[in-house]
């Protein structure tokens, strides 16, 4: 099963890689290149260390905001899920978080806070921390009652129940809910470079495009694309890893 879910895998990058190469050599457009000459140019961008020095400048922002948007996020979500008070206060804030568009958002955070690591940092904290405080609160409240109602049975303590039914039940949605966030931080990260400076990736894309290189701007977005895909199939294996055997979110032993 493992070996036929790689080569459906391959298969689909194989068509999507050979209706890319068609569409360049047809042309579509003057401005979209063969993935051939797209590889080719990524390949000469990462031999020269361009693309290394570029992932040196983007990976900084994404680490720092992920991480914050981890930390906060799951402990407002455990907050937000056990307690209705907090629910009603701070739900409706990350459900217009994650709902406004984010383009006209960052004009007011490089007015607040420049155009430096800062508004960039929180640009990613902005994509990524409502997805991962929606899902954790979801997952805590939605843990079966019954689990609750056994641990009270056992005269266990509200703090024991929390740290050992709830939190373990609600692991697996809480880990799903922190790669969707990772997913949304990586985009965020991206649009930063694009919309306060240009830098890292975000400078190669725009430069390429200044001057008509396409080849140099598809490969800078394809390898944005390659290294999320990659990244995320990591955690997703961590996933299966930690919580297997579990149904439906929630541990079952």
């Amino acid at each position: 099963m493992p070996n036929r879910a790689l080569l459906l895998k391959l298969l689909s990058a194989a068509i999507l890689f050979g209706a890319w190469e068609i569409a360049g050599l047809i042309p579509v457009s003057f401005a979209f290149p063969t993935f051939t000459e797209s590889m080719s140019a990524l390949v000469e961008m990462t031999l020269n260390g361009m693309m290394f020095e570029a992932y040196a400048e983007t990976l900084k922002p994404l680490a720092i905001g992920v991480a914050i948007s981890a930390v906060l996020g799951i402990a407002i979500g455990l907050w937000v899920g056990l307690s209705k008070t907090f629910d009603w206060l701070f739900s409706p804030i990350f459900i217009v978080m994650q709902a406004a568009p984010l383009a006209a958002l960052i004009p007011l955070l490089v007015l607040a806070y420049g155009i430096g690591l800062t508004s960039k940092v929180l640009v990613v904290c902005i994509m990524a921390m409502p997805v991962i405080v929606l899902n954790t609160s979801g997952a805590v409240r939605n843990t079966p009652e019954s689990f609750k109602e056994m641990g009270r049975s056992f005269l266990a303590s509200e703090t024991s129940i929390i740290l050992r039914i709830i939190i373990p039940a609600a692991s697996p949605v809480i880990f799903a809910g922190l790669r969707l966030g990772i997913s949304a931080g990586f985009i965020g990260a991206i649009l930063s470079e694009l919309k306060i400076t240009p830098t890292g990736v975000g400078d190669i894309i725009t430069y390429s495009r200044s001057i008509a290189d396409y080849p140099s701007m598809y490969a800078a977005i394809f390898s944005i694309i390659l290294l999320a895909v990659l990244f995320l199939n990591l955690l997703e294996k961590i996933e299966v890893t930690l919580f297997k055997g579990n149904q439906r979110g929630y541990v079952s032993d």
